[in-house]
This record gives C-alpha cells, structure tokens and sequence, in this order.
C-alpha cells in the first residue's frame, strides 16, 4: 500500500514522514537539500511487524513542481494531506485536493503541523477551514491529527492510525484479472544487476522471470528480480512502489521517463479519445490545455460533444485531441490544466480510445457513453459493448487491460458467441443470419440465371464491417442447420434448388449437344434450332440454376465446366505470376480480346477475382470448383 502526501510547499511534508518512519528525508537530490524543499517524488517505508511494508510518496508543494505531483498520485488508494497550522489552507492546499478529488483518490486523512507554534484557539480554527474545504470537495469524516513533529506530539496516534489503515484494506477482487501495467519514472544501473526501473504499478501483479513489454525501446524485456515497498520481493502489484531488475536487448539509454512496463505489447497510442470531464473552471469548445497522465504530460484541445454552455462542476462528454499520442486504457484519469499550466481546469476519465469518425454527437451514441460512464465494472461494460454489434476480444482486453483470464471469465457470465478473436451476442446471431437469408433472397429475385453466390461476396453483400471469420462461422451454422444450400461452392436458398420441368427437359436436351469450348448467344441457339426465343432463355436460366452453364453476359452461356477450366488457369496463373490481365488470358485461352474480357470481368462480379488498375487477382479461390 502507497500513500500519498499531499499539501502546499514548507508545511512539513517531508518532516511529517521522517517523523512517521524514521527514514532520513525524502530530499535526494542536490538542489532539494540546498533549497530545503522537495522537487520531486520521494520515497519513504515504514517496515511492519508482520513484514510488511507501508510506503509512502512524498509529493512537491510547489506549484512550479506541480507536474511531478501529478506523477505521484496516480495509482495511489489513500492520501495525507498536511497542513501548517500557522498558515491554514493555502492556493495549494485546495489544488492538491482539487488533484485528488479528480483522481479518484477515495480516503483522505489530515495531518495538521507545526501545532506547536500556533494557539489551541487557531487549531481548532484551521480544523474547521479544513473540514469545510473538504465536505465542498466530497470528503465527510475524514481523520484528523494535530501533530507537531520534533516533539513527536500527535505521530504516534497518526502512525497507528495509517497501519490500521493498511491492515484493513481490502484487496481488489478484479486485481487478478487485470494486466500488469508500471509507468518509468526512473531508470538506473547498479554495477553486478544491471537495469533497473522504478514506478508504482497501475495495476495487475508481476513475477521474477515474467517477460514484459518495454515501450519506447519496443522489445521484449524480462524482471531478473523485484524490489516491492523497498524490499526483495518474488512478486509485485497494484499499488505498491516497485523496481525492477530487467534484462535484454536493452540499455539504460533506451529508457525513458513515462515509458511503460506492460504484461502485452499495446496497440497503437491513442491520438483521440473519448472521456467524461468533470469541470472545476468554465471550458469552451476547442481549447487549448494541458494533459497529465501519470508521469507524462502533453498539450491537447478539448473537443465538446455536447450542446450548451458548460457549467462548473458539470460532468460533459468530450474528445480529447492530442498533439502527441498517449498509451491509455479505459477508466484512466487525466488531469486537465490550462495551456499556460496555472490551473487545474478538471478531471477527465477515459471511456473510449478509437472514437468513431462520424455520429459521434449524435443522441444515441451520446446516451451509450453516458450509459458506459455509469457502468461499475468489467462485466457491465463488456453487456453493454455486446449490445452494439460484434466485439474485437483483443482490442476490448486491451482497453480494459484484462488478462486473457479475465477475458474468459467476463465471457463465461454472458451470453454470448466467441469466434476467433470476434464476440457475438446471442441476439445478434439471429439477426446477423437473417441478414444474410435476406441477402440471399434478394439476389435470387435479382439475378434468376445464377444459383447463388460464393460465402466471400455474400459477406460483402450482407456484413461487409463484420469480421470474415465471425461471418463465415454463420454461414456454416446456417448450412449446418439447413438453412442454407451449398451447390458446387454457391450458396443458395434451399427452395431455390430446382429441376427441369418435362417440357424445358425436352428442349435442354436439344440445346445441351451445341455447347463445347465456346460460348452461345441465345438468339443464336434459337434460329439454329428453331426454336422460340424466349422459350430458348428461360431453359438456359433454369440450367444456369442447376449449375449446367454459366452466363459470363446477359444471354450469353457457356458450359460450367469450360468456365471452371477458365477459373482453374487463373489460379495457375496466381500462383507463378500473382495475378491475371486480359492480353495473359485471351493468349491462354486463344480467344478474342473482348471475350477474354467478357470472362473476366464476369469472374470480377462473382466474386472470385478482383480488378486493380489492369490486373485481375484471385479473391475466393474456393468458386468454381469440381
């Protein structure tokens, strides 16, 4: 367990913690002793009874050093806020609240110094500022402690009160199914071990010998050995300050501060998300601000969803645009400051990180983030995505930073299909199927010389978004079920298999002997053999239907086994050159340049090659086959 100070600059922070642990003072580096103030994070551990260990980050006053702050308290569950008794609250005091209040931060207690200086009268004063202050801000009862640190009067009480704390915090249930994820916010070398890195983790647990993913190197690095609370450790998690001996095919110049730890390689960085942002100072459309994520800090605009001007202390729907792309998982807190960083503007709370490029104000897709913003946990978000459509299992776990347990375990309480990496509810499916029957139908109404379509041009036609996996499982489960026919490779409605009646068998038997390597005109069929014309196209329909010709163009057939030997040469033709053009083809086949086209670019229609520019390459390679 991590606590966090918090409180404006000379009110004793650092005092207050030598005084708590032991531990010479958090001030490190040269110019914090010089200056007598602390610049950034210090550490400090007081050892338990029981082996355990209570950290503590001791954060800068300072608002000059404000960002470093800011690079304390993410992670943390509980912060001591100081304060001097002779100054009272101050600018900063209420910022720091302000900070902790936007992060989440759900416990609070209060640490009053420097007692000694001041009268029972201005203790008791200050008391009062502070719990008004901090029932304004949403904390009621919070603990509070007179102290004056070099006579040790009120520390006793104080530290017993924080080891009560750690002794009674409960553990997070959903810890386990979440991601080992540790922001740098230092890296050193120490002669015999080699790399070390240090930051308090955001969550999820990490072992000796795991291997993790370094951001900004990009590689595979794996932890030699822990450090957790300041001692050895065979294992770490959420919420403990860490470091990590790792080893690889990496140098301490390589690392850099806000770089990350990560149990997977990520996805791409975010440039744009979407976020709830709960307003401390007025905002307008478009400005210009200051981000602090963790340990980084960047400059971005705030982008409003919504309508109407924008109150202090209202919760608005924003995207968040920024000028350099963030490594962020949903439900991650951002501080938002103004442009010149003066000021804390608000809080905003990440709800998701590939915004849709268009509907994004419309007012269904504003209640579903309002809906997602109230959603407590895993489960409730994963039944609420669910309802919007197919689900992308990696891209979900990687937003919610679930381990591929966690998934499982999400997956196992609902109700739900899993292809591949594609979740479906089970709603869903049916409507997905009957979306392709529909499909199917309407082809059938519209092209009566073609007996179906291949499963790859029906996924185009019907879920052209849906992933080729999740869209051919349902194709199979409608086949299975015989909802669906397959005949030579197209599918087709079952009552769309049909036969011959006595009159058309009589005349395909007169039409069938004509057809050889090259194609017929049905006009052409009909004078040959004196018969009527639309008797001859109504028979050849029925017989492209029972899969005997192929119309390559309206009315013009060839045997379905010449144009397979058409479709077998193009695949030969994929395999040693690539692809296939109208000059290549009309020399194999010997044939006029406008047939070779006419076939072609029939083959472009059903699906089983594409066009681009002049070449013809293989899409559906199972069409057309014996």
């Amino acid at each position: 367990m991590i606590i966090a100070t918090a409180g404006h600059v000379d009110h004793g922070k650092s005092t207050l913690l030598q005084a708590l642990t032991g531990a010479e003072s958090t001030d490190r580096l040269p110019e914090e002793k010089r200056r007598g103030m602390t610049i950034d994070l210090g550490y400090v551990y007081l050892p338990l009874s029981d082996e355990q260990v209570l950290g503590f980050i001791d954060v800068p006053g300072h608002e000059k050093f404000l960002a470093n702050m800011l690079a304390g308290v993410d992670g943390v569950q509980h912060a001591l806020l100081v304060v001097a008794c002779d100054d009272g609250i101050m600018a900063q005091t209420r910022e720091h609240l302000a900070i902790l209040r936007l992060i989440g931060i759900p416990a609070i207690t209060v640490a009053l110094t420097k007692a000694d200086r001041v009268t029972p009268e201005r203790v008791t004063s200050v008391r009062k500022q502070i719990l008004d202050e901090l029932d304004a801000q949403g904390w009621h009862d919070c603990p509070i402690f007179s102290t004056a640190a070099p006579e040790g009067t009120g520390i006793p009480e104080l530290r017993e009160h924080l080891i009560t704390l750690y002794h009674n915090r409960t553990e997070d249930a959903q810890s386990a199914l979440h991601r080992f994820r540790l922001a740098v916010d230092r890296a050193f070398t120490i002669k015999g071990s080699g790399l070390v890195v240090t930051g308090t983790a955001f969550s999820g647990q990490v072992k000796v010998g795991d291997t993790l993913w370094m951001t900004g190197a990009n590689r595979l690095v794996r932890v030699r050995s822990i450090h957790a609370q300041n001692q050895p450790a065979e294992q770490a998690g959420a919420g403990e300050r860490i470091a990590l001996n790792i080893t690889g095919d990496i140098s301490k110049q390589e690392v850099s501060r806000g770089d990350w730890l990560l149990q997977q390689e990520p996805l791409d960085n975010s440039d744009r998300v979407l976020a709830i942002l709960h307003c401390d100072k007025p905002l307008r459309h478009w400005q210009s601000v200051h981000l602090h994520h963790s340990v980084n800090h960047i400059t971005g605009r705030v982008s409003m969803l919504q309508d109407g001007a924008v109150s202090i202390g209202s919760d608005i729907l924003v995207e968040l645009v920024l000028d350099e792309p963030l490594l962020l998982a949903e439900n991650d807190r951002i501080i938002v400051r103004d442009i010149s960083a003066r000021e804390t503007l608000g809080g905003a709370r990440v709800l998701r990180l590939q915004p849709p490029r268009r509907g994004k104000r419309q007012a269904e897709y504003l209640h579903k983030l309002h809906q997602l913003s109230e959603m407590p946990d895993d489960a409730q978000v994963l039944k609420l995505r669910l309802t919007e459509g197919s689900l992308s299992l990696s891209e979900f776990g990687w937003a919610r930073q679930l381990t591929d347990g966690g998934i499982q375990s999400l997956l196992a309480q609902s109700d739900c299909t899993v292809v591949g990496d594609t979740a479906l509810e089970r709603e869903k499916v049916e409507d997905f199927q009957q979306q392709l029957i529909d499909i199917l139908h309407d082809f059938h109404q519209q092209h009566l010389d073609q007996l179906g379509v291949g499963r790859a041009r029906l996924r185009r036609m019907a879920l052209p978004t849906e992933p080729e996996a999740l869209v051919f499982a349902l194709i199979d489960n409608l086949l299975a079920h015989g909802r669906l026919s397959n005949s030579r490779g197209w599918l087709h409605l079952p009552e769309f298999s049909l036969a011959f009646s006595a009159d058309e068998q009589v005349v395909w038997q007169q039409l069938e002997p004509k057809f050889g390597d090259e194609p017929f005109w049905v006009r052409d069929l009909a004078e040959e053999l004196a018969l009527d014309e639309q008797q001859v196209r109504a028979v050849l329909r029925k017989a492209a239907q029972l899969g005997h010709v192929t119309a390559v163009v309206r009315d013009r057939y060839y045997l379905s086994s010449r144009i397979r030997q058409f479709a077998d040469l193009i695949r030969t033709m994929h395999a040693t050159q690539g692809s296939t053009c109208a000059a290549d083809f009309r020399d194999r086949l010997g044939v006029g340049r406008k047939l070779a086209i006419q076939v072609l670019e029939f083959f472009d229609r059903s699906g089983f090659t594409r066009r681009r520019g002049n070449e013809h390459l293989l899409r559906d390679q199972g069409l057309f086959m014996d």
